[in-house]
């Protein structure tokens, strides 16, 4: 199944849908306490998932996604968890070291943005941002000293991150938070795909384009770590709760490590991408 937090036209809130073919069907409308946003869906599991699917059979509105807006696939996860150096090619090229255990840091919520949407900064704090198409994993169950063997059994859908990277900023300090997490700095989604329809999140395809451009070009298969690892080891350490949001990582082929370097400019447009899951296109303005 396929869900994404839309704004139909003449509306104001952002809702939960479920998507149909070129379609969406708002949850909320379907059945009397029926989940509004994702955070109220996936606790329920696959008991709540079959009842919206069969509702969505015989009821509801149906809105062309040519005519609603997106907002955030992931709009207030507990956490966002980010992975860095996860692809060879990308610690290679930022001429940084993979580790011996993964690096984890956290972006902020106010970074999160939507599909379609405007991306903005200051030109006087960053002349530097850079893309970074990333597989996002979206925790259902619980998940606490997981083995890798069952770290899939706790993702309950995947959907696609664009990780944008003030550069300069974070070769200046210590930590990546900040670099990362301007305002609208991880657009998500347009979608949320559910797990089931993701047999092997190992073997996707991911890229990025840039102003008409191609520049990352990958298989999630190529991660240093893969999800169930990271899952895993996550998970030895704190709980992860329904909703939190991993981002895994970017293949090779970041603008900063370009000759010429490519950043993302004012009027740029940049769209990353994973077969099966969806296309996430962002907009950039530069504020002088």
């Amino acid at each position: 199944m396929r869900f994404a937090h839309v704004i139909p036209s003449g509306a104001v809130e952002p809702r939960l849908a479920l998507v149909i073919d070129d379609d969406a069907i708002i949850v909320e409308s379907l059945f009397a306490g029926a989940p509004r946003y994702l955070e109220e869906l996936i606790p329920g599991g696959d008991e709540l998932l079959a009842r919206v699917r069969d509702a969505a059979e015989h009821t509801g509105t149906r809105h062309p996604l040519s005519r609603v807006t997106f907002a955030s696939a992931s709009r207030t996860p507990p956490t966002i968890l980010a992975i860095g150096l996860n692809y060879s090619a990308h610690s290679s090229e930022l001429g940084l070291k993979t580790d011996s255990a993964p690096t984890v840091f956290v972006l902020w919520p106010n970074s999160l943005t939507a599909h379609e949407g405007v991306t903005s900064w200051p030109r006087s704090l960053s002349e530097s941002v850079d893309y970074e198409a990333e597989l996002g994993v979206i925790i259902g169950a619980p998940a606490k000293d997981v083995s890798a063997e069952d770290a899939l059994d706790h993702v309950w859908g995947y959907t696609v991150v664009n990780d944008i990277t003030a550069r300069d900023i974070q070769f200046s300090e210590a930590q990546w938070c900040r670099c990362k997490s301007f305002d609208g700095f991880t657009p998500t989604g347009p979608f949320v795909v559910t797990a089931d329809e993701i047999p092997d999140p190992q073997d996707l395809h991911i890229w990025a384009v840039v102003d008409g451009h191609t520049v990352q070009d990958a298989s999630t298969g190529q991660m240093v770590r893969s999800v169930p690892t990271l899952i895993a080891h996550l998970s030895q350490s704190v709980t992860l709760l329904p909703g939190t949001l991993i981002s895994t990582g970017s293949p090779g082929g970041a603008g900063y490590s370009r000759d010429p370097q490519i950043f993302l400019r004012d009027r740029s447009t940049v769209t990353v991408g994973i077969d099966g899951i969806g296309e996430l296109t962002t907009h950039c303005r530069i504020l002088d």
